[in-house]
């Protein structure tokens, strides 16, 4: 995600805070210090860090659940709003949704849990408290107030994909998201009304997240189902040029000089992928070296049989994909305008 750096990482995933997220911050120290000076300020900024530690452990419990069903989890970003655990593909049984949907709340229910075994209750006041006692009360009220709002049926919130999970046991997946997708619409413009009366800004952004995810999942669902009785080797190039990674770079120059081709794979001797490489970077190092130091190493490869809608779920955040025969040797690649192309020829029949 843009404007997004990375602070470490953890179980497997990198952790990642928002530029905004800082903004945030200011925001609520400057607020407090207006009221009750830089005590208040302080204490202010440490709750809402540790109630964002709290967000930040909620979507590990998303990214764990999901890695039970073989689904990673890249990243994770803490934004004004809250956090985003990037799996990179959605479950796609219903069961399994439910299940990664539910673990992110309740995480925060054992938070909440733990707190009040420790001898903490729910606060009724959740501003300029400096006391250990009272932060701790407070931190457990919002851990509920997290489980609560999560679990609104707003799709893509939690709640949204649990009712999608739900629905999808008894509807097509795409109409489920439909039906799911229209509900959290409409939540959202509840949200929308809500916080120009009430002047909450953060929970307008809430309800722009929820309006504008939710119509991208849509149409990455109708993808799907136009490329459902397609696999992934009707999408790849097959007539293509591939290097070794011992190539030169120099000889790999004058070929890239007089080929159209935009990317290259890197085939190592036993015939499969060892990386991708683009032209640019061809011309640029043009000079010294060879292909294996200016490569793209970190690649993934797909089988031709697999459906081509899994190509929906890794494209994204790569150039290209291999695709590989019952050997395992690559036999052709897929890149994002290969893909978009397929894509457009569906959609004009």
């Amino acid at each position: 995600m843009s404007w997004s750096f990375p602070i470490g990482r953890l179980l497997g995933s990198e952790v990642r805070i928002h530029a905004t997220f800082f903004l945030l911050l200011l925001w609520v120290g400057a607020s407090a210090w207006g009221i009750g000076g830089a005590g208040a300020a302080l204490s202010n900024i440490l709750f809402v860090m540790a109630l964002f530690a709290c967000v930040v452990a909620h979507e590990f419990g998303h990214a764990l659940m999901a890695r039970r069903f073989g689904i990673r989890t890249p990243d994770i970003t803490l934004l004004p709003i809250g956090g985003l655990a990037r799996l990179e593909r959605m479950p796609d049984r219903p069961f399994q949704e439910i299940a990664v949907a539910l673990a992110g709340p309740l995480v925060n229910v054992v938070i909440a849990a733990a707190l009040w075994l420790a001898g903490f209750g729910p606060s009724t006041s959740l501003a300029l408290e400096t006391s250990a006692g009272a932060f701790a009360s407070a931190l457990l009220s919002v851990n509920i107030l997290l489980v609560l709002f999560n679990m609104i049926p707003a799709f893509p919130m939690d709640g949204g994909r649990v009712l999608r999970g739900v629905l999808a046991i008894f509807l097509p997946r795409l109409r489920a998201t439909l039906f799911a997708v229209r509900i959290g619409q409409a939540f959202a413009l509840a949200f929308a009304a809500y916080a120009l009366w009430s002047g909450n800004f953060l929970l307008g952004l809430v309800a722009l997240f929820v309006f504008l995810a939710g119509n991208a999942e849509l149409g990455q669902m109708k993808s799907r189902a136009a490329l459902s009785d397609l696999s992934v080797g009707d999408a790849m190039l097959r007539d293509f040029t591939h290097l070794s990674p011992d190539a030169p770079v120099s000889a790999a120059a004058e070929l890239v000089r007089s080929s159209d081709q935009s990317i290259f794979p890197v085939v190592g001797r036993d015939g499969k992928l060892a990386g991708f490489v683009e032209a640019d970077a061809i011309l640029e190092a043009d000079g010294g070296g060879r292909i294996a130091d200016v490569m793209e190493a970190d690649v993934m490869s797909l089988p031709m049989s697999r459906p081509a809608g899994h190509l929906l779920d890794v494209l994204g955040e790569r150039h290209a994909i291999g695709v590989t025969g019952p050997s395992g040797r690559l036999v052709g690649y897929v890149t994002q305008g290969s893909a978009a192309r397929l894509l457009r020829r569906r959609a004009s029949r």
